[in-house]
């Protein structure tokens, strides 16, 4: 598909417009400039052309803040591989300094440039759009990224000049979420993986505001990745930016396929870590585990056994999952990365066929019957695989309501020894035959 950037100064809109110009509220808005900090990704259709919107952050000059510096450099890379440029002014202050600056750098960019005058709420308004042919980009556009108005013209011009392309269909690739506490390196690793700076890395945690999904396609494997604000306790989030980036990152996971878990190797495995575990498995996601910075950490021949039976004690019952020790920063390891999701994938989406499905199961009830309850015996006859997104098995038998979670955990331990089930949580229910 061919890609539009928006870019401007900070606080003329552009999130309000990417918001609207692609149907959802995926990019965070604020009145208090510079939210967006990454590139941020969406799908828009007009006229039966689909193509991506890329949101940016508002570009400064020479600034000295460690955030403002990293988000011109994201500008620039949008300017770099987008086919088209919105780029979006504010009616209400004319044409500031860093209109000009900005208007510089496309100049240099060769790209097909709209100038876009935005907040032209009203007709007193329009007159002021004649400041900005002082630009020399050509005929501005007038909009209300709020209302709407003047984004259908704006619409119309951009898709007649972009260059046609067959679109790629990404609904079926698995959606691979990368997760964890703040500045635990899931921006690194998105990086690294990609082999670009996809996403701003600074050493301040809550860098990530955004989940911004990603097309990786390398090495025979293709999937969408999304980088993740990190998940701070409820009590913890102090600001409404900040708990829009949580609400974000828990909404990436419920529409994920596989989640990795990233954990500090020099903090170990805390509770939080517990409570996105809980999290992935309570939506049914795939999970592998993620050790990062473990060349940070002073290790002997036992650490990575020790290391991987702590968290999975503390993650008990759910055991049957890969944790792979890594670093983000120099690459170790990340490769392997690539084959887990495949596998774990593979299996969330498991279809075991019914007949060896009772072979199996049904023999290891015979060798092990449920416990009988006040005198009453329970008599398992019959076991299905229900048809869901993750693996789920129906069990049905006469006394469901008397098997109890020890029972349960039997089975569940039967079925990931005989059909490959690892990285995926399991549900088990009990119905009246």
């Amino acid at each position: 598909m061919s890609i539009i950037a928006i870019v401007g100064r900070p606080n003329v809109g552009k999130s309000t417009l990417f918001n609207r110009l692609t149907g959802t509220r995926e990019a965070i808005v604020d009145e208090v400039s510079g939210v967006t900090r990454d590139r941020n990704y969406g799908k828009s259709e007009w006229n039966g052309v689909t193509f991506s919107v890329i949101d940016t952050g508002g570009y400064v000059e020479d600034s000295e803040d460690i955030f403002e510096e990293e988000i011109n450099r994201q500008v620039a890379l949008a300017i770099d591989e987008a086919d088209a440029i919105i780029f979006l002014t504010d009616v209400t202050t004319g044409v500031h300094e860093l209109d000009k600056e900005v208007a510089n750098l496309l100049r240099r960019s060769s790209k097909k440039v709209f100038l876009t005058v935005n907040k032209v709420d009203n007709n007193e308004r329009l007159a002021g759009i004649h400041e900005f042919y002082t630009l020399g980009l050509g005929d501005p556009f007038p909009i209300s990224s709020i209302n709407g108005s003047g984004t259908g013209d704006l619409l119309d011009d951009i898709v007649k000049s972009l260059p046609p392309s067959a679109e790629e269909e990404n609904d079926d690739l698995p959606r691979v979420a990368i997760v964890g506490r703040p500045n635990v390196g899931k921006s690194s690793l998105l990086n690294s993986l990609l082999g670009e700076e996809r996403n701003i890395v600074t050493p301040l945690a809550g860098t990530t505001r955004d989940s911004i999904y990603t097309l990786y396609k390398k090495y025979n494997h293709s999937f969408l990745l999304v980088d993740t604000a990190g998940i701070r306790k409820k009590a913890r989030i102090d600001d409404s930016i900040e708990f829009y980036s949580v609400m974000r990152a828990i909404k990436a996971i419920e529409h994920s396929d596989v989640c990795l878990l990233m954990i500090d190797a020099t903090r170990g495995i805390e509770a939080q870590d517990i409570n996105i575990f809980s999290l992935i498995q309570r939506n049914s996601k795939g999970v592998i585990v993620l050790v990062n910075k473990w060349d940070l950490v002073e290790k002997d021949t036992h650490s990575v056994k020790i290391f991987s039976e702590e968290i999975r004690r503390r993650t008990l019952p759910f055991t049957d999952y890969d944790i792979l020790f890594i670093s983000a920063l120099s690459k170790q390891r990340i490769h392997r990365i690539l084959d887990l999701v495949y596998s774990v994938n593979e299996n969330r989406k498991r279809k075991i066929a019914t007949s060896r499905l009772n072979e199996v199961m049904l023999e290891a009830i015979n060798s092990y019957p449920p416990p009988a309850v006040k005198g009453k015996h329970i008599k398992i006859k019959y076991v299905t695989q229900l048809p869901t997104l993750a693996p789920s098995f129906a069990f049905f038998c006469n006394l469901p309501q008397y098997i109890r979670e020890p029972y349960k955990r039997y089975l569940e331990n039967r079925l990931r020894e005989n059909f490959d089930l690892k990285g995926v949580p399991v549900k088990i229910f009990f119905r009246k035959k």
